[in-house]
């Protein structure tokens, strides 16, 4: 009888505590559709195509020789608030994790310049000739956007973004020409017959940049959409103190890919 007993004992917890357990389980589920209610959530993946560039080209930029956009991925979650009875207007925030890259080789004309030597000692001019540039930077950036619904499948959007410099790089060499020491008219130093000297301004990259993005969704199916943004910063991608490029340089970005849509 004592062993019965004990056996409907414990059935009866384990019943209980299984009801509870459903019970938490409930509320739980409750809890998180009253959060989600009223968001759309999405997960994007692309890539970015474009470069950093000044606007307009100076006068010490003779011609751009060649441009690689480099493999510059983005990996992005957000959500959509739609707001209103016909939900047509909505706001659009979220986290992107992207890389901004690109490779120019250009020729440059009294462009102000700031050299590594072999030996390790820096030299501060005016360059003429050859300038081969590397740029690759990876942000964290938060959109801020207001979203318009313009048909079943096509959404707009436009807003600003911010985005913090997590790691940066901006280097590159100078070939093929001369450098006048200290202004236009200084003392000359040629490179020829295959010499270079490199340049690294790693260190002046500002950690906080903004702009502007513009873009649009296409919605494939019903879950997959297709996507391109325009991005388009608004300061200089150097520190405020940094004068040895004499003009600003701005981000500007295409950013293409698709996103599933919950």
């Amino acid at each position: 009888m004592k062993r019965i007993t004990s056996y409907l004992l414990i059935s009866f917890l384990a019943l209980l505590a299984g009801m509870e357990a459903h019970a938490q389980e409930n509320r739980n589920r409750t809890l998180i559709n009253a959060a989600l209610h009223g968001w759309e959530y999405e997960i994007k993946a692309g890539f970015n195509i474009g470069g950093t560039s000044p606007l307009p080209l100076p006068a010490e930029i003779r011609s751009i020789d060649h441009y690689n956009p480099t493999l510059s991925v983005t990996i992005e979650g957000n959500m959509t608030k739609w707001l209103g009875e016909r939900k047509e207007w909505g706001i659009i925030t979220g986290l992107r994790l992207e890389n901004k890259g690109m490779r120019t080789r250009a020729t440059t004309k009294n462009y102000s310049m700031e050299i590594i030597g072999e030996d390790g000692n820096r030299l501060k001019g005016n360059w003429t000739g050859g300038v081969q540039t590397k740029v690759q930077n990876s942000y964290l950036t938060i959109p801020i956007l207001a979203a318009y619904r313009a048909s079943q499948r096509i959404n707009v959007k436009a807003g600003p973004y911010f985005s913090y410099l997590m790691d940066g790089e901006f280097s590159g060499q100078v070939y093929d020409g001369y450098l006048r020491k200290d202004n236009p008219t200084g003392d000359r130093v040629n490179f020829n017959n295959g010499a270079i000297a490199t340049y690294d301004f790693s260190n002046e990259l500002r950690k906080f940049q903004w702009g502007v993005q513009v873009g649009m969704d296409w919605k494939a199916f019903k879950h997959l959409k297709i996507y391109a943004d325009l991005n388009w910063g608004l300061n200089d991608i150097f520190v405020k103190d940094f004068n040895t490029i004499t003009f600003a340089m701005y981000p500007i970005f295409l950013n293409v890919g698709f996103g599933y849509a919950f």
